[in-house]
């Protein structure tokens, strides 16, 4: 991956309806070179995919909480499990396996904490495994959506 590849996904962040004409003028390319460049990034799975970026308040689901949970047990058929079990359960946008304490990171959407507590009580706790869930709710955000390589970052960042 060189500068140029960097660079047409730094713009496809920051806007994925970009013709690969304009992606072509903005990186300095020609048309075809640029197809043949945006199609490989596409292939090796650098780029896996494009979608519109929903603003939950705007689809009536303004709670957001964050959910720590620790496992009872950590072998294979109960995270397993748990993963197929969580995935299931449309309210569960994010789900993270960290490592240590705790097992497991969710970032739920709900309509209102009422909601939320119902999702708890109802689905969250009776997923296989679980010892403990602490959940955090979200006051604000201060970064959101940050994209992996934009015009400041277009090269990993090393110490």
């Amino acid at each position: 991956m060189d500068a140029i590849d960097r660079k047409i996904l730094a713009l496809l962040q920051e806007n994925g309806r970009l013709t690969v004409t304009e992606l072509a003028s903005r990186v300095g390319l020609s048309v075809s070179p640029c197809h043949r460049r945006l199609r490989e990034l596409e292939r090796t799975k650098t780029i896996r995919g494009y979608r519109a970026i929903v603003d939950p308040e705007a689809v009536g689901l303004p709670f957001q909480a964050l959910v720590f949970v620790t496992m009872r047990q950590e072998d294979r058929d109960t995270l397993l499990g748990f993963e197929e079990a969580v995935a299931k359960i449309p309210q569960v946008v994010q789900a993270q396996r960290l490592f240590g304490d705790p097992d497991y990171l969710l970032r739920v959407l709900t309509a209102d904490l009422t909601a939320y507590q119902r999702l708890e009580d109802d689905h969250l706790a009776t997923l296989p495994g679980i010892q403990r869930l602490t959940s955090t709710l979200v006051m604000k955000h201060v970064v959101d959506g940050r994209p992996v390589l934009g015009p400041e970052r277009r090269t990993p960042y090393r110490p």
